[in-house]
Parts: C-alpha cells; structure tokens; sequence
C-alpha cells in the first residue's frame, strides 16, 4: 500500500473513532447535564417562592403571600400601608424602625416577617386609640421632643417600651443597685438616655425626647423655655 492510502486510510479512521467517542460521550453526558439543569431551575422557584402567613398587627389580622426573606419593616411598609415606621439605616444602627412585638421593643428591619406569625405586633399608627393620642405621643408634642419627625416613630415606640421595662423592674447599664431597679417616679435623666441610647435622633431633640418620659413618668419635666441670661460687657479700663 502506498503511503499516502495508508495516511488516509489512518486519518478516516481516526476521524471515525473520535466521532464515535464525542457521540457516545454527548449521549451519556447529555442527561447528566439536562438532571443538573433541572435541578438548578428548581432550586431557583424554591428560593423565590412565596408563603402565605397571617400578621397580627395593632390588633388587626393582616394575610400576607411574600418570600420568607423579606423583613418585618419591608412587609409593613411596603405591603400592608403602614408607613410609619421608618427605613433609616437598614442595618439596626438608627432605631428608625422601632415597633413594640409582644410589648418587646425591636428593630424590624433585622427582623423577618416569617418570624413574627402568631405574636402581637403594634406599630406607631396603633398606639393611638382613635382620635385620642397616646400619652407618649402627646408627651412628645408638650415637650417639643421632634423635629423633622424622621425618627419620631422609633423614638415614641422606644419610649413605650421604656416605661413598661421600668414597670417589670428592669435594670440598665447605669443602674446602680441591681437588687432594686429605678422606679418610674424616681428615674433619673441618666437612666432614660441610657434606656434610649439604640435610637438616633439626627435633629438632637434629646432634650424634649428625655422630658417626654419625665412627663409620662409621672415627673415634672424641666421647662421646654430655655432661660436666657443676657449680661452687658464692661469696658475694659484703658
């Protein structure tokens, strides 16, 4: 045979094995591929689908059909209307979105929804009981205890809270004797910036928001009118 037959003749042959091996190897490697392909669009669906649950949120029971990652501040706002509660920083850093669950004050942006079924939730939009404001948030109206409002829902919640952790006897980082916790009557300025200190107040109406409990404590704030004292400059003798 000459060299050039036998050239081809190996090349022909060569050429047919690898096109038997690539068909054979498409053909067992073809399911394999379309099973993963599957699987991963099936993962997919799973982690996008929804749920169904029921919130109970200011004695209301609100059905909600969302995916399991969503937060508590999310499914209010955006879901239910209740605007309220405010999206400062989204990282549980500003108190801006501060409800009470279970009496329990919490920052729903580091909460999930899913979490929440079966307990109460009250935001600032149900503290109120009809036209009649809350004494918390009338407080915070006398005492001037708001600027621009942004942090104010956080801000009141927050301070519901408060009282009713003073009521159970809880204690704080600055108090003193463990043994006997601060009564309302007696809660010092200290006490409530401390009790208040997860939430931010960009404005700085620290003053009006700590005589806002005061007042709520049953204490007598200090005056919302700062006292000035204006005094003329003597001349310097020459």
């Amino acid at each position: 045979m000459e060299p050039s037959k036998k050239r081809a003749e190996k090349t022909s042959r060569r050429n047919f094995l690898g096109q038997a091996l690539t068909a054979a190897g498409t053909a067992i490697a073809a399911p394999a591929i379309i099973n993963q392909t599957t699987a991963a669009k099936e993962v997919i669906q799973s982690s996008e689908g929804n749920m169904d649950l029921t919130l109970t949120v200011n004695g209301q029971p609100r059905t909600l059909n969302i995916e399991p990652r969503v937060t508590l501040l999310d499914a209010l706002r955006d879901r239910l209307g209740l605007v309220g509660s405010k999206k400062g920083c989204d990282h549980g850093q500003c108190g801006a979105c501060t409800v009470l669950i279970d009496g329990q004050r919490v920052y729903s942006c580091l909460s999930l929804a899913v979490m929440q079924e079966g307990k109460a939730i009250v935001t600032i939009e149900g503290l109120a009981k009809g036209d009649t404001l809350h004494p918390m948030q009338a407080a915070f109206i006398d005492n001037d205890g708001f600027q621009c409002g942004y942090c104010t829902p956080g801000q009141i919640c927050a301070s519901v809270a408060l009282v009713e952790e003073v009521k159970r006897g809880c204690a704080s980082v600055v108090t003193q004797d463990l043994n006997r916790p601060p009564q309302l009557a007696e809660l010092s300025e200290a006490e409530i910036k401390e009790r208040l200190s997860g939430n931010l107040c960009r404005c700085s109406a620290y003053n009006g928001i700590v005589a806002a409990v005061q007042q709520v404590a049953g204490q007598k704030p200090p005056s919302p009118t700062a006292t000035m004292i204006i005094s003329e400059l003597q001349e310097m003798p020459a």
